[in-house]
């Protein structure tokens, strides 16, 4: 017989054949220590053990009774197989029911004692246990009378499977290593890992499996912050350009503007200049809501940099921004800096000042530090541009970008030259508190949390199928005033899945019930492009065809996305039609209405990001949420978009509906994969970063730890991208 350790594979336990080795495999299951990490989410509570003559409708309960007699039907007017049997106590008698099992009279003896634990319902006019778990009262309790854990399944693993195979593997706990110090264990009051791994199956009470939960979340949010925070001591030992704000240079440019700075964009630029003063790169977040006025803090930074003759590197994730970020800085600093300081460089566009340039033109001007700020896509880290001065470094909608992506980042511009740049991340989608507590402790945060004074609330509204003429019709009286309307449509293809139903394709969908759902495909680029057509079809056609309606898709070529922007910005077109791409990036102050349709099929904070590119000019503007056909019973969630402007509060919202990773987008939070840690939960983070601080004041290379040096390793592997 082979004796089973932690490192025996699961073939050689009794019971897992072919097809269950490999739907376990399937899920990084391969070892026996592999399967006492596969943990429960959730618990059915069936703890509590009642006589029959106590049993109420509706409760959780388990009967510990005698068999009477056990029955196989079959129902008669829908021909369902039913097992009935018989059972008692010394407080009376009950049936109970199993629908389509009638394998289950085999496993049943008449006379034995058996715990049958499930919800208590009516039959016929009685209590009754329906489709209850059972077990002989001489055996272990696996599946019934407890806290039973529940695990993610499939068409094969349930979760009474899962637990008869790991109930006789929990001895083995006792074997697992421990992973974090002593000194953690004492001081934060954590269960050792062996007693962690064996409660959070099967535990004894309610309490132990909140004590071993939190154990095994906080080692997972623990280790998180220890890989930020020895990424945060590397990033400090570099060395950077000291940059010494121009304070009289500051007041005059902010003076220059037609608008007072509101006072958070004040208290963020003085942070940032701060940073740029310090002998060490910048690492800093700045966040804010849709419209809080982030390129201008950035556009003061550059500035500074700029005046001591050093350069400034503006990254954006489209070339739309980046060509809009190059148009505000030429106006904003014309009278502060020499014609041609500022640059756009994407793989499209290649200017300074108002000259369009060779890509090896240009390249010269930077190379010869004549561009002191460059507004760009990644092309400009792509290709061998020669910085001779770089000393900022700017990512607009660094969500985009991920925790990997801005780990690569930084490598790459820590080998650009002999200092590093500072480096200033901005974001327009408002992290909820908790998340950049979680996975932005590397970074310093400054919060843009007020809007510039004068612009007028978007009225905003969801707009059932019903009520599509009388959005048409206002619309169109927008437009008569000489307004312009922006359409939004999801991922969406018409073809019939695998079932015969329609598959609706986007970045998170919502069932009827208002729950997310994964697409059972991912769409394509040609999906996508398909459905944005139809629309701009449909309403040019049949619903607007007295109007000029333009198409945007992120497939086109720069050249025609510019063109497109550009014509729509002088008013040649009254409508425009695209994909998510307008969700950053336009600023077009004519546009009054933002339709979003299927708006049940975007996230929150994605809405709101929408809902932010019209309202910026003097006009009163408004969002139309449309729903699909059968998106209808979304409106609840929905509502929250309508009643709320407040960026920051939508945020942590989405983030309690989707998650993390449906939050960033698919894969794009960096985050590994995390099974016990809740984000929402802001004390246990807390609590992770505290702990995190104080092994690296300790051992900031974690030589004293090597045990937990070991751990991170392989748990930094679980980082996309890493």
């Amino acid at each position: 017989m082979v004796k089973i350790t932690l490192n025996t594979s699961i073939a050689a336990l009794k019971g897992i054949g072919y097809r269950y080795r490999e739907a376990l495999e399937k899920k990084g299951i391969e070892k026996v220590k592999d399967l006492l990490f596969y943990f429960p989410f959730r618990y059915d509570d069936f703890s509590q053990i009642k006589l029959i003559g106590e049993l109420q409708a509706g409760g959780k309960v388990t009967v510990e009774a005698k068999i009477g007699r056990v029955e196989k039907k079959i129902t008669f007017r829908r021909r369902m197989k039913l097992t009935e049997a018989l059972v008692s106590d010394k407080t009376g008698s009950m049936k109970i029911i199993w629908f389509n099992q009638p394998f289950i009279a085999q496993s049943l003896r008449k006379g034995e004692i058996y715990r049958f634990s499930g919800k208590v319902d009516f039959n016929s006019g009685f209590l009754a246990l329906h489709n209850p778990s059972f077990e002989k009262m001489a055996g272990p309790s696996v599946n019934t009378a407890g806290l039973l854990p529940v695990y993610h399944e499939d068409y094969l693993l349930t979760s009474r499977w899962l637990r008869r195979q790991i109930h006789p593997l929990l001895p083995l706990t006792k074997k697992i290593p421990e992973t974090l110090p002593e000194l953690l264990l004492k001081n934060y009051g954590l269960l050792p890992l062996p007693k962690a791994a064996r409660e959070i199956h099967f535990p004894a009470s309610p309490k132990i499996k909140d004590a071993a939960r939190r154990r095994l979340a906080f080692e997972e949010l623990f280790l998180i912050q220890l890989y930020l925070g020895i990424r945060k001591l590397k990033w400090k030992k570099h060395l950077a350009y000291s940059v010494i704000p121009d304070i009289n240079l500051t007041k005059k440019f902010a003076s220059c503007l037609p608008f007072k700075l509101t006072l958070a964009q004040r208290r963020s630029a003085w942070e940032i200049l701060q940073d740029l003063g310090k002998s060490y790169p910048m690492n800093r977040l700045l966040e804010g809501d849709v419209g809080s006025g982030k390129t201008l803090v950035a556009a003061i930074a550059a500035l500074n940099v700029a005046k001591r003759g050093l350069q400034a590197v503006i990254l954006a994730p489209t070339e739309i921004l980046a060509f809009q970020h190059f148009k505000t800085l030429k106006q904003e600093l014309q009278d502060f800096l020499p014609l041609g300081s500022v640059g756009v460089f994407t793989r499209s566009q290649r200017r300074t000042g108002g000259k369009k340039l060779s890509k090896n033109e240009f390249l010269l001007k930077v190379k010869s530090n004549q561009v002191k700020i460059i507004c760009a896509t990644h092309a400009v880290l792509q290709e061998e541009v020669k910085f001779p001065e770089l000393a900022l470094v700017v990512i607009d909608e660094q969500h985009r970008f991920g925790v990997s992506q801005r780990s690569h980042l930084q490598r790459k511009l820590s080998r650009l030259g002999k200092n590093v740049p500072h480096l200033l991340s901005m974001s327009a989608t408002p992290i909820p508190r908790t998340l950049a507590l979680a996975i932005y402790s590397d970074l310093e945060l400054s919060i843009l949390n007020e809007l510039p004074k004068g612009r007028r609330k978007i009225i905003t509204r969801i707009v059932a199928p019903a009520n599509r003429k009388l959005m048409y019709q206002f619309i169109r009286q927008e437009i008569k005033k000489g307004r312009q309307a922006f359409v939004i449509c999801p991922l969406i293809e018409d073809k019939l899945n695998v079932n015969g139903e329609k598959a609706l394709f986007g970045e998170a969908s919502f069932a009827p019930g208002g729950e997310l759902f994964q697409p059972r495909s991912s769409p394509t680029k040609q999906q996508e492009i398909r459905a944005v057509k139809k629309e701009q079809k449909v309403l040019s056609e049949k619903i607007f065809p007295d109007l000029k309606v333009a198409l945007l898709h992120g497939r086109m070529k720069g050249k025609e996305k510019e063109r497109i922007m550009l014509d729509f910005k002088d008013k040649k077109f009254h409508i425009l039609v695209a994909t998510s791409v307008v969700e950053v990036g336009v600023d077009i102050q004519n546009a009054t209405v933002m339709l979003v349709e299927g708006a049940e099929r975007f996230g929150l904070a994605q809405l709101h990001q929408f809902r932010g590119r019209v309202g910026r000019g003097e006009h009163q503007s408004y969002c139309f949420l449309a729903l699909s056909e059968g998106g209808i019973n979304a409106n609840r969630r929905l509502k929250a978009l309508q009643k709320c402007e407040d960026g920051f509060r939508l945020a942590e919202q989405d983030l309690k509906i989707r998650g993390p990773g449906e939050f960033f987008g698919e894969r794009q939070s960096g985050l590994p994969d995390l099974t016990m840690a809740n984000l929402n939960d802001s004390e246990i983070i807390k609590t992770a970063r505290a702990a995190a601080a104080l092994i690296l004041a300790k051992s900031p290379d974690l030589s004293e730890y090597p045990v937990l040096k070991t751990r991170l390793e392989l748990f930094k592997k679980g980082f996309h991208g890493e």
